[in-house]
């Protein structure tokens, strides 16, 4: 039992465990299902849902099909419970979120950027704390996907930007420090009382701490194997196109990072043949053959610094060749990543949902020839995640709750959540990213 012995241990683990499998199963399952699941006593599971619910933890609500007699209760996020703080930085604009126990998220800011640290990180600090001043003591943490390799925990290098060595968790704490902007959550209002008072929490002080940061493949890899297609398998490879392409191993329902976080990298290895100077340094990189600057370039459009987003989409719909020149390339590559690794799936986000729709037969056709004749026979699926565009920021939701979800974080909750009123998203839950255009359902 992870090493609990008394009576007060054990009760703080099985709150964990209880938490963390109506976070896994998306708040969907009955409290009677959870026990079963978990093996637990009915009187122990109503005595735990019971002081969860007095922690505003948990609330429940009757399942809405149920048999005669008493209704099912179905345990999900309470109301004034935890709340993480994520965001999804892409080369042209970031995705603020709120997310809530069970997964449920609200975009709460999407906003464009200029390609530069500043012009992406600062705003982006000052509206997590200004979100965070406004939600109080309901936010347990940060994380932040951003479209390139984290080294310690917090330097980026975005090559096609040209950032290098950037301090994320330090430019968000200064834009986080700025004074606030009429109208910003955290203003001070007209009657003068507002956000003037001391603010719940600063970014990278106490609670919440420091944000989580961490490659966008490498979260949407871990979203994939907590919510997608990816879950439950043992061995598995996620690859994420955007403006170019990222991948990761999946092993047990964990990307593996490297020695220094900087594990999500196949984009960056010569496995088409190319002699292209990629941004990075490196000669011949795979992500210069796949993604919306490929698909640009293919057809004579200019590309590059995170900018023609709307028009590497419209070749994407339009030009039957330019996306058939990606999938063939995308699928050599897959061929060279199953020979060495051996995954029971390949799943593709991003992009590399709709080059699946528009040309997986090509797709495949090309990656073919490139296997090893014992894995022809028996070649893994190549899937398209069901979770989209949002795979990278779900990951990084996950992260923080990750470290939220054990016995010393919700210790910290107790002793830090104060019993006053607070503020709540107006939406529960979003099926699409904004940064598509798609409107949230």
């Amino acid at each position: 039992m992870m090493g609990a012995t008394t009576s007060g241990e054990i009760r703080a683990h099985n709150r964990v465990r209880l938490l963390r499998a109506v976070h896994d199963c998306g708040a969907g399952r009955t409290r009677s299902q959870l026990t079963r699941d978990l093996r637990l006593a009915r009187g122990t599971a109503s005595v735990l849902v019971a002081g969860l619910a007095e922690d505003d933890l948990l609330h429940e609500e009757p399942a809405r099909e149920h048999a005669r007699g008493r209704p099912t209760q179905v345990p999900g996020p309470h109301p004034r419970g935890p709340l993480a703080l994520a965001a999804d930085v892409r080369e042209d604009a970031w995705e603020l979120a709120a997310c809530e126990l069970g997964g449920g998220t609200t975009v709460l800011e999407l906003r464009p950027h200029d390609g530069t640290p500043d012009g992406a990180l600062r705003p982006l600090g000052a509206a997590i704390a200004a979100h965070g001043r406004r939600l109080g003591h309901r936010v347990i943490g940060v994380g932040v996907a951003l479209a390139g390799p984290v080294r310690h925990g917090g330097l980026v290098d975005i090559a096609h930007l040209g950032w290098r060595s950037v301090d994320v968790p330090g430019v968000l704490r200064s834009g986080a420090s700025e004074t606030p902007r009429p109208g910003d959550p955290e203003a001070p209002r007209p009657d003068g009382r507002g956000d003037q008072e001391a603010p719940p929490w600063r970014l990278g002080e106490g609670v919440p701490g420091a944000p989580v940061v961490g490659n966008d493949t490498a979260f949407a890899a871990l979203a994939e194997a907590r919510r997608g297609r990816l879950r439950g398998v043992r061995v598995g490879l996620h690859l994420h196109v955007d403006f170019d392409l990222g991948g990761v191993l999946v092993v047990d329902g964990l990307p593996l990072g490297g020695a220094s976080g900087t594990g999500a990298e196949f984009g960056h290895m010569p496995l088409t043949g190319s002699d292209r100077l990629c941004p990075c340094g490196a000669i011949g990189c795979w992500g210069m053959d796949v993604g919306a600057n490929a698909l640009l370039r293919h057809v004579g459009l200019a590309y590059g610094g995170g900018r023609g987003r709307a028009q590497a989409e419209e070749v994407l719909a339009t030009s039957e060749e330019a996306v058939a020149a990606n999938a063939r390339a995308l699928g050599r590559g897959v061929a060279a990543l199953v020979n060495a690794h051996d995954p029971e799936v390949v799943t593709l986000s991003g992009h590399g949902v709709e080059l699946l729709e528009r040309a997986g037969a090509t797709l495949k056709d090309s990656c073919a020839p490139g296997l090893m004749a014992i894995r022809r026979d028996d070649p893994p699926p190549i899937e398209g995640s069901a979770l989209g565009w949002r795979g990278a920021l779900l990951g990084a939701m996950e992260s923080v709750f990750d470290a939220f979800l054990t016995p010393e974080g919700l210790e910290r909750w107790r002793e830090n959540h104060p019993d006053q009123g607070h503020d709540t998203p107006d939406q529960r839950n979003v099926t699409h990213s904004t940064m598509k255009g798609a409107e949230p359902t």
